[in-house]
């Protein structure tokens, strides 16, 4: 365990960067992260090798689409709206519908 009462500060250009980073990857910027600069720089350097989602890959793909709709007649009940736009939604729904 380091002693925090040495550790230097994060310069308001890591904070930055961070918000930045958190903002991009829709993730939050913990408070203790922002506490020191080794901290902060371990947390921006897992971050930017993160993939945000782009809008398709958080669609639904098609097969889900299908399968869900094919559930929705069997079960006489309509899929959300909300479904069709998070393939997470999506999944929950099927899962609780089979």
């Amino acid at each position: 365990m380091e002693d925090t009462a040495f550790a230097l500060p994060a310069t308001p250009k890591q904070i930055a960067y961070a918000r930045s980073l958190a903002l991009k990857n829709q993730t939050l910027l913990p408070w203790e992260v922002q506490r020191d600069r080794r901290s902060l720089s371990a947390w921006i350097d897992a971050q930017a090798r993160m993939k945000p989602l782009s809008e398709l890959e958080r669609l639904p793909s098609s097969k889900q689409v299908a399968f869900a709709e094919r559930l929705a007649r069997i079960k006489r009940r309509a899929v959300p709206e909300e479904c069709f736009r998070d393939k997470g939604l999506m999944s929950k729904w099927i899962d609780g519908n089979r």
